[in-house]
């Protein structure tokens, strides 16, 4: 692709949003000319208003450090210019899903990390690897809205990203029960060691709100297109335990899964090394080759050895064996600041980008 786009972050200051301006430092195809946050951020420099809050290893990229920081409820001002935004606001549901319809009927394509468009029947919810054509719903959602390029699309869940692609090539076995466990990052909290020192030594067997995502989001991922909007899945049945342990980033997961074909062991590893979505066929910037490694080592994935697979957009598997109750187990990893939010947006704005629904604004 020829064309550049200039993207504006929204949220740009947190977590999430710095790892946004980390990831798009040097795209190709997408450069940073907007950040937006809270008031309380406006009018800063961007390097100012991360100064004592910078949570990655790499500095702050110089094209945006000096980008003055804008209020992001300002819409008009944050869209002007921009030919789509990320968001990544660390607000309630009700108004960041006000906000952004504010930006997609402004005519500016929001690619969203936040949760609160999910269960929007006609928002589709991308995994690009597996379900590329729930974006056939943006035409409907542009009607609704009554835009003519504005749009909301947003990513799953953090928590789905190092199981779901993993069970995605085993669908035409005929999942019929999937029982899940993750062992979830103080990232995905937004928080580090030193900002949650109460998570040093420490396990949390609850998240607020995981376990209803874990086992809901998947059957959306998975659902068909009727009349214009995505009608969930009915099978297979999720059951998720979602646990935060102390580690600083990556999502592990332990999976148990029934069948109605059961297949070789052999199989299931020829599978998961074999398949690829339409990003690696299109050789996407931020697509992963491969998109699945299956480690023969018993004692992989491990989140510090393997979450940068993939520059932490790769899925790694491993431990698959037999279950006494079920007809599968493994364990499963992914980085879930990287493929889990940022990356996974990133990759999705890419795949939109390439089939012509983000377009440069004339």
């Amino acid at each position: 692709m020829t064309k550049r786009f200039s993207v504006g972050v929204v949220g740009a200051t947190g977590m999430v949003g710095q790892r946004f301006v980390a990831l798009l430092a040097d795209h190709p195809w997408f450069s940073v000319t907007k950040v937006a946050a809270s008031p309380k951020s406006a009018g800063q420099t961007y390097e100012e208003a991360t100064r004592g809050r910078w949570t990655l290893k790499t500095r702050v990229p110089e094209n945006v450090a000096r980008l003055t920081v804008g209020d992001a409820s300002e819409v008009a001002k944050v869209a002007d210019g921009v030919d789509f935004v990320f968001c990544a606001v660390d607000m309630g549901k009700d108004e960041t899903r006000a906000m952004e319809d504010a930006y997609a009927k402004a005519e500016t394509p929001v690619i969203s990390n936040n949760s609160a468009h999910r269960a929007t029947p006609d928002v589709p919810m991308m995994m690009p690897e597996l379900n590329s054509e729930h974006a056939q719903t943006i035409e409907h959602q542009r009607r609704r809205l009554g835009t003519k390029r504005g749009f909301v699309a947003v990513k799953p869940n953090c928590s789905l990203q190092s199981y779901l692609p993993a069970l995605h090539p085993l669908r035409d076995l005929g999942l019929q029960r999937v029982v899940v466990a993750t062992y979830q990052a103080i990232s995905g909290a937004g928080k580090t060691f030193e900002t949650w020192p109460e998570m040093v030594d420490n396990v949390i067997p609850f998240i607020k709100g995981e376990e209803e995502k874990s086992e809901q989001e998947p059957l959306k991922i998975w659902g068909s297109i009727v009349d214009g909007v995505i009608v969930p899945a009915r099978t297979p049945i999720f059951s998720a335990q979602c646990i935060r342990v102390p580690v600083s980033d990556g999502h592990l997961a332990a999976v148990s899964l029934s069948v109605e074909k059961k297949v070789p062991h052999e199989e299931l590893i020829r599978r998961w090394r074999a398949f690829e979505g339409r990003p690696q066929t299109l050789k996407l910037p931020s697509a992963p080759t491969p998109l699945i490694t299956y480690s023969d080592d018993d004692s992989r994935p491990q989140t510090r050895l393997d979450r940068d697979a993939g520059n932490g957009m790769g899925i790694t598997v491993g431990r698959l064996r037999g279950d006494a109750i079920f007809d599968y187990r493994f364990v499963t990893l992914s980085h879930n600041t990287v493929r889990g939010a940022a990356g996974g947006s990133v990759l999705t704005a890419e795949l939109l980008a390439h089939d012509g629904f983000i377009t440069p604004r004339t």
